[in-house]
């Protein structure tokens, strides 16, 4: 199964975001969406996991969970937007991931890509980046994952261009 994984977007969408999802079994946002704009056409391309961010109004609070917690061909997941980093997570974040036990733990928010090992919870953490233009960051990007005989194999990061605006 092949899994694209964004975050922060904030209202912007783009066709090298869509081009890089178009061949996604799944998609999952990991908050602060923006405008549901955003949420629409990801919808159109691939079924969508989506939890709110902190910049995303009632309506998507509405729409959305705060967290998600699935399973995937044997892997379990958690999504939540405001995660931290190994091993400096929050305590009520710590005891989360301790009742939860995922294998793969999903956030955004810092719009820093970073992929790490947390031998302690024995879980990846992944956190995209930021898609979108809004924000501190350089390069937009997005990650894509195979999950296949019960492992997340093959990640690749994939970078969509500068964050600056077009003049």
């Amino acid at each position: 199964m092949e899994i694209g994984i964004i975050s922060d977007t904030h209202s912007y969408i783009d066709d090298r975001i869509i081009e890089h999802l178009k061949d996604c079994d799944e998609i999952w946002h990991a908050g602060d969406i923006g405008d549901e704009q955003v949420t629409d056409a990801l919808k159109v391309l691939a079924p969508l996991r989506v939890v709110y961010g902190n910049i995303d109004n009632g309506k998507a609070r509405i729409e959305f969970p705060e967290e998600q917690i699935f399973t995937i061909e044997g892997v379990k997941i958690y999504m939540i937007h405001i995660g931290g980093y190994p091993p400096r997570y929050t305590p009520k974040l710590k005891r989360r991931l301790d009742e939860i036990n995922p294998d793969l733990f999903i956030c955004g928010h810092s719009h820093i890509l970073k992929v790490i090992p947390d031998k302690t919870r024995n879980l990846i953490h992944i956190n995209p980046g930021a898609a979108g233009r809004h924000g501190f960051h350089q390069m937009r990007t997005l990650i894509k994952l195979t999950i296949k005989d019960g492992k997340p194999q093959n990640l690749r990061v994939v970078e969509l261009g500068k964050r600056a605006s077009i003049q």
